[in-house]
């Protein structure tokens, strides 16, 4: 069963599509999976990092393989590939690097 949409309905036109925050892409157009910092979802890391969209390379529009490959985004220092911040102290596996005892030693 079709559902018709009236594309004269205002209400149609008035739900924003989904779009990066950077250079206004619509997601449906970026060649990758987007990149999320300070949580926001962005195209790529240049967007996020205001240093220009890399998406403008891949040429066509819309998710591809080789899209991907050219928006792979490069972890930043201090974060992790997420964009989350880099767990520290004992998080971080620093106790892993000591012998048992002085781990145990230093534990709260």
């Amino acid at each position: 069963m079709l559902i018709e949409i009236d594309e004269s309905d205002s209400l149609v036109n008035s739900i924003p599509v989904p779009a990066c925050p950077g250079c206004r892409m619509i997601k449906n157009e970026w060649p990758g999976e987007g990149y999320t910092h300070d949580g926001e979802t962005y195209c790529c890391q240049g967007c996020a990092e205001g240093t220009g969209c890399m998406c403008v390379a891949v040429g066509t529009p819309g998710f591809s393989r080789r899209g991907q490959r050219l928006t792979r985004a490069e972890p930043r220092q201090g974060e992790q590939r997420s964009g989350a911040p880099a767990p520290q102290g004992e998080l971080s596996g620093e106790r892993d690097k000591l012998g048992t005892e002085e781990a145990l030693d230093q534990g709260g």
